[in-house]
């Protein structure tokens, strides 16, 4: 074979991969608009159903539209999701292109190029026994309606293989801190503050105490950030209400459990006013114990392909894969697109870096099922 057909020849999955995506990115998927991840739903089915020759399952659950298909007995889980957070007509400001081999529009690094790698990456496999591929229509507003189905899909699996977008420089994430979300209401007593202040309870005053309190809950790793508050009506009137709502990132478990009880045991200085604190723990943590022995693994079969050394990363955001690792499925993430900018307007994807993830993720699969 000459070094211009091996070329074509190379240049064939990236060509086809290529095609997908812009499909994909086309759809526009913003979470918030159920009826946008329907239609979205619709042409991920279809588009999987032309490679696995198989339509999944549509799973809807409070309007939301996730994506299921098993084969087999279910041994291992791939895991994504359509959803993005780019609001509907984002396109018209960042229009799908390939420049330099490099792909750009809404959604293409987080994660649609990752639900094409997952769809090349089972078509090329022998067999699809023991795979169950999940993909869900919420992660990007904290999954909602699709945590129960993760947690009931992953457990008791060898692996669950997450094709969200990979770290900087193409890392896989071996951990990710927890989240918890908070929102603290403060109640006080109305009053005229010209006239007859101190017969109030003033609830900004309150809130005050309560964010300082709050912020120094942070230790070492853990993260506790107060962050969109309220409160008052009038310039003159002494305020009943105030509220704030806090975002709270743990890498161990036992971090993410002190903060949830400091929360609750929070009490009011100012006399007069109470506190009602709702919320609590949304993702538990991606410890690193939960995929460790994948990553070698990962690192391993990366040499014998060729594609050079893998790294990995620690990172705060969370993903679906915490809710894998959570109720004890060994967990791998961060193995999709190599790229950068997710929910920025310098997002993109390197496509000639599919390929080779894909063939990674082929590898793991048969290692592990």
């Amino acid at each position: 074979m000459t070094d211009n057909t091996s070329q074509a020849a190379a240049s064939q999955p990236a060509a086809a991969m290529t095609e997908d995506l812009e499909e994909l990115v086309l759809c526009e998927s913003f979470s918030s608009d159920l009826q946008a991840v329907a239609r979205s739903a619709k042409v991920v089915a279809a588009m999987g159903a032309r490679h696995l020759g198989t339509a999944p399952d549509f799973l809807v659950i409070d309007g939301v539209t996730h994506l299921r298909w098993s084969f087999g007995t279910p041994k291992v889980l791939l895991l994504g999701h359509h959803d993005t957070v780019w609001p509907i007509g984002t396109l018209a400001t960042h229009p799908w292109s390939v420049v330099d081999g490099v792909a750009r529009g809404p959604g293409v690094f987080d994660m649609k190029a990752g639900l094409v790698q997952t769809f090349h990456a089972m078509a090329g496999l022998g067999s699809l026994d023991g795979i169950t591929l999940l993909i869900t229509g919420d992660e990007e507003v904290g999954s909602i309606t699709s945590s129960g189905l993760i947690q009931d899909t992953a457990r008791g699996l060898a692996a669950a293989f997450v094709m969200e977008a990979s770290a900087d420089g193409g890392a896989l994430k071996t951990s990710r801190k927890g989240t918890s979300l908070y929102t603290l209401n403060v109640h006080g007593k109305a009053a005229h503050a010209g006239l007859e202040p101190e017969k109030g309870a003033n609830a900004g005053i309150e809130l005050a105490h309560q964010i300082l309190a709050i912020a120094g809950m942070g230790a070492g790793a853990t993260t506790v950030t107060p962050t969109v508050l309220s409160g008052g009506t009038t310039l003159n009137t002494v305020p009943a209400a105030a509220t704030v709502g806090v975002d709270v990132r743990a890498a161990e478990t036992a971090e993410q459990e002190r903060v949830d009880a400091a929360m609750h045991a929070l009490q009011p200085s100012v006399p007069g006013t109470h506190l009602e604190i709702l919320g609590g723990p949304n993702r538990p943590p991606l410890e690193g114990s939960m995929s460790a022995a994948l990553f070698a693994l990962a690192q391993e079969l990366a040499a014998g392909q060729g594609l050079g050394p893998l790294t990995s990363a620690s990172v705060g955001g969370a993903s679906d894969g915490n809710f894998t690792a959570g109720v004890g499925c060994p967990t791998l993430d961060g193995l999709g697109a190599v790229g950068g900018g997710a929910h920025a307007n310098h997002e993109h994807v390197i496509l000639s870096e599919m390929p080779a993830r894909t063939a990674l993720l082929q590898a793991l699969i048969d290692a592990v099922r």
